[in-house]
């Protein structure tokens, strides 16, 4: 499967939102991606503001019209770009992970985050635009993000963004091919493989407050399966739990 080259802007408001403006002006080709040097607004999946200082990190958005995926199963397409991410940054650093949904952690430290926003026919997704930060350069974080970290300030080294992202992109339309074809054990497998807290006990916070507890599984949906310390399984889809990161705070 090909993909277009990629289209690269100087700074944009936002890569995500102008990909989709080129959808609703004109015909794109699925797979095409738009890198930038700098974003005005980036979004996280919170609704936070990215910090990226210019050119110096890989900011990218690309498309896909998965026509035959039914809405309940949109949480593939976050595999899909997670395990590329995890697989390209992994060549460079070791202790790269996912963190659930869709962060890219190295150690308890985040090195990407993605923010995918899909539009729904019916019950199937008809368009899904996938936009990420990827940590490369950056030297310094002056944000209150709690725990941002670059490439270069885990080896040392300077990266080329469209060598990396052409990487990325290649990951991206093997695994697309593979969820097309309804391959999808293999997106499961890798991405759980890859998990950020697979092993042991950790801190967490839902509505109830904090706890300690262990991974069991996601489900296909997206839904987290966690097992506390008194063996209870706890469920949550996305924004229902809090990792927490240390060191932390346990009595807010």
């Amino acid at each position: 499967m090909n993909y277009p080259d990629p289209i690269r802007l100087e700074e944009t408001v936002s890569t995500n939102s102008y990909l989709a403006d080129l959808c609703r002006k004109a015909s794109v080709t699925e797979l095409t991606s738009v890198y930038t040097d700098f974003q005005t607004a980036g979004r996280g999946q919170r609704g936070n503001s990215w910090e990226s200082e210019a050119g110096k990190n890989l900011l990218f958005s690309f498309v896909v019209y998965p026509d035959f995926l039914e809405a309940r199963r949109q949480f593939f397409l976050s595999q899909v770009t997670a395990i590329a991410l995890q697989e390209v940054l992994s060549q460079y650093a070791k202790d790269i992970t996912i963190k659930w949904p869709n962060d890219i952690y190295w150690r308890d430290k985040k090195l990407c985050g993605t923010l995918i926003e899909n539009d729904l026919t019916g019950m199937y997704i008809s368009r899904s635009i996938s936009g990420t930060g990827v940590n490369l350069n950056q030297a310094h974080f002056t944000s209150d993000a709690p725990n941002p970290v670059s490439l270069f300030q885990i080896t040392g080294q300077q990266y080329d963004r469209q060598e990396i992202l052409r990487q990325i992109m290649e990951r991206i339309v093997h695994y697309y091919a593979l969820l097309k074809s309804g391959e999808t054990s293999e997106l499961t497998t890798r991405y759980q493989a890859a998990l950020y807290r697979k092993h042991g006990f950790h801190a967490y916070k839902d509505n109830n407050g904090i706890f300690r507890g262990r991974f069991c599984e996601v489900e296909p949906s997206g839904r987290l399966i966690l097992e506390d310390e008194a063996g209870l399984q706890r469920a949550y889809m996305f924004k229902e739990v809090t990792f927490l990161i240390p060191p932390y705070d346990t009595d807010k």
